[in-house]
């Protein structure tokens, strides 16, 4: 455009409308660039716009979707092996089943010959062909005499009352399994079904850090902040790998352990193979654990011009870092086997339950009431007995219960009413029935589901009634102690209102 001297000067673009304004905004692909806009399909209603938008849309909810799931796993991995979850759990399962193994085996100690010893109607060379047979583990014959049989019972005993204690339960949960193993397997006739959960949890509590609360091993990490990281401290836990080392190789070198083969705990993989791996795993975790396990950082960096970025503490503080997430990974998974097991076990006796057509007319629970190995209180067998609706309600809620219970677990109020509901009737079972051990066992395997709340606080009140009975005793004092403690496994277990399951 021309003005009136010839000069030139700049175009003024016509006004447009607001409709206009808009449309030229949104086909704008670039700057001073305009792509035409594709013109909507007329003689509709708009379906056809909305159904090309809708792909669109589908779409980034999709990837919303997936960015959220992804998150979440992130999210998952990240906590899996930042903590071991359950530790309080996992702690009153280490002590429940110690405790059931414990008293049974003080309780059979008149009669532990006769059980599992050479006095017993199964003998050693029964014992023999049937190892030879399913290649179970039995420390009973690696040597031959009553003696054997007596120091394998003895460190059965202290093995089991070692882990209920929490003392170095890293080494005493494996010899409280090797002492299980060798009892049971060598006269496997002699036990019932409390005998076959303690057997499985035996060997899942090796895998777990069950003494992170609760424990002498806990009790020496609040005390001793050198010991906190592991049992570098503790000049016993030394003398404690040093001697069971030199028994595993004596008895590696007599063959009495092979390094593959189908005697082992997994296929393929001998006992040797899990005992030395456990072995060396132990001992590393102690070098990385030491008090001073990090005071090599500084060599390290000069040493290796790249190790100014790395983490205060060193190679060793690395490893630590990398064995605690390793160990807390391995102990969730073996808490969530734990769980799976206990569900398995009343999903499997519930449905078989169901098949029987005495448990169908509601009165299967009377016949074992009225067998006299089974009665150590007959009149009050007798009383229950002899009411029709006390059987029929005890044979079908046994059922329901046990049917239903895994279905309950991420309904937090009707997991815990029902899990109340299965310790009263082991209680039960224990009483009328007169199976103690077998409803010891299945009430500390039901622990595992136990909220964390109840547990925290039946702890904390264990805690004040202990301080109190010592402080009568006249160690003044010890009361703020303990209750200091329970506040510091607290702080280190992370959240205590969190449960495990709902």
């Amino acid at each position: 455009m021309r003005s009136e001297d010839g000069s030139s000067v700049p175009s003024v673009p016509a006004a447009r409308s607001p409709e206009e304004r808009d449309a030229g905004d949104r086909t704008a692909e670039g700057p001073g660039e305009h792509v035409p806009r594709r013109r909507p399909a007329t003689g509709g209603d708009g379906g056809a716009e909305g159904a090309e938008a809708a792909p669109v849309s589908l779409r980034g909810w999709a990837r919303r979707f997936a960015a959220g799931v992804d998150d979440a796993i992130v999210r998952g991995i990240v906590r899996v092996g930042d903590h071991a979850l359950g530790p309080h759990q996992a702690a009153v399962v280490r002590i429940g089943f110690a405790f059931t193994w414990l008293v049974f085996l003080l309780f059979e100690w008149p009669n532990r010959r006769e059980l599992y010893g050479p006095n017993g109607p199964w003998s050693r060379e029964l014992a023999e062909r049937l190892i030879d047979t399913n290649h179970a583990f039995t420390a009973l014959l690696w040597f031959d005499g009553t003696v054997w049989f007596e120091v394998v019972y003895a460190l059965a005993l202290l093995s089991a009352a070692a882990l209920l204690v929490g003392w170095h339960t890293r080494a005493t949960s494996v010899l409280f399994m090797i002492g299980v193993l060798s009892l049971q397997n060598h006269s496997v006739f002699m036990g019932d079904g409390g005998d076959n959960v303690i057997h499985l949890m035996a060997l899942y509590l090796v895998f777990t850090r069950c003494g992170l609360v609760w424990s002498l091993d806990a009790r020496r990490a609040r005390r001793s902040p050198a010991a906190a990281g592991g049992s570098g401290a503790d000049p016993t836990g030394v003398v404690l790998w040093s001697v069971l080392g030199a028994v595993l190789l004596l008895v590696t070198v007599r063959g009495e352990l092979s390094w593959f083969g189908d005697d082992g705990p997994v296929l393929h993989v001998g006992w040797a193979t899990v005992l030395w791996g456990l072995w060396l795993v132990y001992g590393l975790w102690w070098y990385v654990s030491r008090p001073g396990a990090g005071a090599d950082a500084d060599t390290d960096a000069g040493a290796d011009p790249g190790a100014a970025g790395r983490p205060a503490g060193g190679r060793r503080a690395a490893v630590r870092g990398l064995m605690d997430i390793l160990g807390n990974i391995v102990h969730n998974a073996t808490l969530l086997v734990i769980m799976a097991e206990v569900c398995l076990i009343y999903a499997t006796a519930g449905w078989y339950k169901i098949q029987g057509s005495r448990w169908q007319d509601g009165t299967a629970v009377y016949y074992p009431m009225h067998l006299d190995y089974f009665a150590p209180w007959p009149a009050l067998s007798e009383l229950l007995g002899s009411s029709g609706l006390m059987i029929m309600v005890l044979s079908y809620g046994t059922v329901i219960v046990q049917v239903a219970f895994p279905f309950t677990l991420f309904n937090r109020r009707v997991k815990n009413v029902l899990l109340v509901m299965m310790m009263v009737e082991h209680a039960g079972i224990a009483v009328i029935l007169g199976l103690p051990f077998f409803s010891l066992a299945m009430i500390a395997a039901d622990a595992v589901f136990l909220p964390t709340v109840f547990l925290v606080w039946a702890g904390a009140r264990a805690s004040g009634a202990a301080g109190r009975i010592r402080g009568l005793m006249g160690r003044r004092g010890t009361h703020q102690e303990s209750d200091g403690g329970e506040g510091a496994e607290r702080s280190d277990t992370g959240d205590p209102t969190r449960t495990l399951v709902g």
